[in-house]
């Protein structure tokens, strides 16, 4: 049984992407052997800031012979029929079965080697992969989401031959952009492979990232008495953003806790993709945990300062648009949703921020009580007012085209829980 290892070396490919990769990567794989009658025992993708990566293991030297039996036209169906049907088979006349009046073609195939139809199948996935955005780069013609440079593909330990867009495959990789050579090495398998990308500062596995992650930051909270805050959609961004993270505690100014912790956290985690750091007794502290892709020689000192530097200037600017936001009150934003559209015929979000004056009364399900009051008019309709007018704050949410700030969102969910509680059965 041989083994097949195949990495494709693009520039960085965005983080959001990589978990996708790695199962379309697969998931094409497995159906190529199956049309192909290639058995295999184990597939596994990698999937990593520079490159994507298939090991197989248990595939067979050769394909098996395969016999087709296919049904052709009716005795004595007319001569143009029947030419076309020995054509589509490249049989003789003679060579055909007769059975219930139907004619039959059974056509043997041999088996052709592993390497022959791997050498068909990879680029039939490269061309047709279902990158989400992807892009074609100098002259060439195929779309992959950042130019494509490299094309490693080996069968016991053999490269098997092929080019796609004129890049031809070969036996070569290449490690860490800054730590490593900057020289390709060869590698012979996949075991060679991943301890050669060791060598050169490259962690293949992006669970083994994701946990060199963890510990590193747990372990530099804990020297200095604090807790990380763990977030596992932002470790799993960061894992695909480093191949050989390096987490690293800066420090930023105490005077921006004042600020709403929600606000902090999404300027950390939104704009620069830092973890947050609490005491002991879950506040925020005024540090956090900014993941690097390489060891500098002074322990990461000059890239944490410039981090915090980075980060105090968000900060700032999330603190100015705090301040403004809380120079008016929710109410008075009102009018400036007359210029925000809800729905061409239906009008602007003013017109929607409160029912018409006919709204029925509203009862509660599957009980013959009637609530004696319209809905709009309980005492939490105030804060459903306000929901509304935080549409017009300012304070910027984690995307400019869908700005919802912290304010709207902790209103929001002041005022579902509001409407909850209003709920209940008295």
């Amino acid at each position: 049984m041989a083994e097949l290892l195949l990495e494709l070396f693009s520039e960085e490919i965005p983080a959001r992407m990589q978990n996708g990769a790695a199962r379309d990567l697969e998931r094409l794989a497995a159906d190529h052997f199956k049309r192909a009658d290639l058995t295999h025992d184990r597939i596994a993708t990698f999937a990593g800031p520079r490159r994507l990566t298939l090991a197989v293991d248990g595939l067979p030297i050769r394909q098996p012979n395969r016999s087709e039996e296919r049904k052709g036209p009716r005795v004595g169906a007319p001569e143009a029929a029947l030419a076309g049907f020995l054509r589509s088979t490249g049989l003789a006349r003679e060579a055909l079965i007769e059975r219930d009046g139907v004619l039959f073609a059974r056509i043997d195939r041999p088996g052709r080697s592993s390497a022959e139809v791997i050498a068909g199948i990879v680029p039939d996935i490269v061309t047709g992969f279902p990158w989400p955005k992807s892009m074609t780069s100098g002259a060439g013609s195929l779309r992959w989401v950042r130019p494509l440079h490299r094309i490693l593909c080996l069968l016991d330990s053999k490269v098997v031959d092929f080019e796609i867009d004129g890049i031809r495959s070969g036996d070569l990789t290449e490690g860490h952009r800054f730590m490593g050579t900057g020289r390709p090495f060869a590698v012979s398998g996949f075991e060679d492979y991943r301890a050669g990308l060791e060598r050169h500062f490259v962690v293949l596995d992006v669970a083994e990232r994701r946990r060199r992650i963890l510990d590193d930051a747990r372990a530099a909270c804990a020297r200095r008495g604090l807790v990380l805050v763990e977030d596992e959609g932002l470790l799993d961004e960061v894992a695909g953003m480093a191949e050989w993270p390096t987490p690293l505690m800066g420090d930023m100014d105490p005077a921006f806790l004042a600020l709403p912790p929600e606000v902090v956290r999404t300027t950390m985690r939104t704009h620069q993709r830092y973890l947050a750091v609490a005491d002991g007794e879950g506040r925020l502290a005024p540090h956090f945990i900014a993941v690097a892709n390489i060891e500098a020689a002074d322990g990461g000192a000059l890239i944490a300062a410039g981090n915090g530097r980075v980060l105090a200037a968000r900060l700032a600017d999330a603190q100015f648009f705090w301040t403004e936001d809380l120079r008016r009150p929710l109410e008075s934003r009102l009018t400036t949703l007359k210029g925000v559209t809800f729905h061409a015929r239906l009008g602007s979000m003013f017109e929607r921020r409160s029912p018409p004056p006919s709204a029925p009364i509203r009862t509660r399900p599957r009980s013959p009580r009637v609530w004696p009051r319209p809905i709009w008019s309980r005492p939490w309709s105030a804060s459903f007012l306000n929901c509304k007018g935080s549409w017009a704050a300012t304070t910027p949410g984690p995307k400019a085209s869908n700005r919802r700030s912290p304010m709207r969102s902790a209103i929001t969910t002041a005022h579902k829980d509001l409407r909850r509680r209003s709920r209940r059965r008295p």
